[in-house]
């Protein structure tokens, strides 16, 4: 079986149009663009996003971008992961989501918060439990998820 090179590195200005084409092509949790965009998340939006409190990771395969994660400092929030379903199940997530938990917490943030799917069948709900996020209460159709520094 042959090998590919796996780089995980900071996401920079220029990788924002790799990121929208991770992102709708989620296997789980899935948005169009026009959808995306609804929601003011666009290529400019999210460039103005890294200018300001927010900093993200990706995951290249021989190039091309197959996943990424997005934290926003100055709230702790996990703001997103998604990764390729090819490239699901071979720990891509798990190493995004640690990179930004490390860079959240390293801001000060003593507990860090996300946004998921009411669903708990969904991998999304036992990807987080698994990494050690609890429960935090159900708003507006939103499940809220919490992870303290101090938590396994």
């Amino acid at each position: 079986m042959e090998e590919c090179l796996r780089l995980f590195r900071e996401i920079g200005h220029d990788d924002v149009e790799a990121l929208f084409a991770v992102r709708i092509a989620t296997r789980e949790n899935a948005y169009t663009m026009a959808e995306l965009e609804n929601l003011g998340i666009t290529p400019s939006s999210v460039q103005e996003m890294l200018r300001g409190g927010t900093r993200g990771w990706l995951c290249e395969e021989d190039g091309e971008v197959v996943g990424f994660s997005m934290g926003n400092g100055p709230t702790g929030e996990m703001w997103v992961i998604a990764v390729l379903p090819d490239s699901e199940g071979k720990g891509i997530g798990a190493r995004l989501l640690a990179l930004a938990e490390e860079w959240l917490f390293s801001r000060g943030n003593p507990e860090i918060w996300l946004t998921t799917d009411l669903d708990t069948s969904l991998r999304a709900y036992g990807f987080y439990r698994a990494a050690g996020w609890r429960d935090d209460g159900v708003v507006d159709g939103l499940r809220y998820m919490r992870k303290s520094r101090d938590d396994p």
